[in-house]
């Protein structure tokens, strides 16, 4: 069965016709025995007779065609049945199958297969060269797609795991630190996601389905890994100091306003404006602050 697809002939997988193969193994073991039987009855002494000759040929001849057509199906196995170049369906049944010698049998796994991909040097949204990898699960669904839609559907399955490694990792930045885009190091499971759709999508004209697609390497390349480094590490202090200035202000207001509601202390704006510069200081320094006495007052 046959549908038109972008002006393409695109295969269905169907059901083929074949038979048990263990009542042909009971015949072909009573055929064996019949000539077996002729061979020795009917032997003659001098030359054979063509009509001896006859009776020995024929039930070769039906063992050779019965011997000829056994083959075997294991378990998550198929075999693609054709006719002369015509496909005539697909045999998934287990066991010893039996069909005539003239159709042809081509027998395909249709277990998982894990591919792990080789590493991609690509381009990242925003231009920086990036090392990616992946690690694919995928199988064979429909084994009319696989064997005569695509020429050789494992070199396929290859080429488009590695061209939709590059189209995925192209739409995303590599890292984020402010958190508003999906990135390819903070967004695993929305990238993993995308890229199971991407495969499925290029793998259907095969016939073959992916269940299982995630990034196994990520890294920049070499040649900008140690600047990139020194990025990062540059933007996490940024960011630290930001939140360490942030928690500082909102600890200084807050002892402002408990020594004033305390009555603790009256400070003028000047007094206020030290304490504040000292807390600071205290708060946000890197080194353990040193304590000064002052002897006199903030004026003298």
């Amino acid at each position: 069965m046959t549908i038109e697809l972008k002006g393409m002939k695109t295969s269905r997988e169907h059901a083929g016709s074949s038979f048990s193969g263990y009542p042909m193994l009971v015949l072909l073991l009573a055929l064996l025995g019949v000539v077996a039987w002729n061979f020795s009855a009917n032997l003659p002494s001098g030359d054979p007779p063509l009509g001896f000759l006859l009776l020995l040929f024929v039930p070769l001849l039906a063992f050779t065609v019965v011997i000829a057509g056994f083959f075997m199906i294991q378990p998550n196995q198929a075999a693609v049945l054709t006719l002369f170049g015509e496909y005539r369906g697909t045999e998934r049944s287990e066991g010893l199958r039996w069909v005539w010698p003239w159709i042809m049998r081509k027998k395909m796994s249709v277990r998982a297969h894990n591919v792990h991909s080789e590493r991609v040097k690509i381009n990242e949204l925003r231009g920086n060269p990036i090392e990616i990898a992946c690690n694919v699960v995928w199988r064979v669904a429909d084994t009319a797609q696989a064997s005569f839609d695509v020429d050789d559907y494992k070199a396929f399955v290859n080429i488009q795991i590695e061209a939709g490694l590059r189209t995925v990792g192209s739409r995303h930045p590599y890292d984020d630190l402010e958190g508003e885009e999906v990135t390819l190091r903070g967004s695993g499971e929305l990238v993993n996601r995308e890229l199971l759709e991407e495969l499925n999508d290029r793998m259907k004209v095969a016939g073959i389905i992916i269940d299982e697609a995630g990034l196994t390497h990520l890294a920049y390349a070499a040649e900008i890994a140690s600047a990139m480094l020194r990025r990062q590490q540059a933007e996490a202090v940024i960011a630290a100091r930001s939140k360490l200035v942030i928690g500082a202000v909102g600890m200084v207001e807050d002892a402002l306003t408990k020594l004033s509601q305390d009555g603790i202390v009256d400070l003028d704006n000047e007094r206020r404006a030290t304490m504040v510069s000292n807390l600071m200081v205290v708060l946000c320094g890197e080194r353990e602050a040193q304590p000064v006495v002052n002897a006199g007052t903030l004026y003298q």
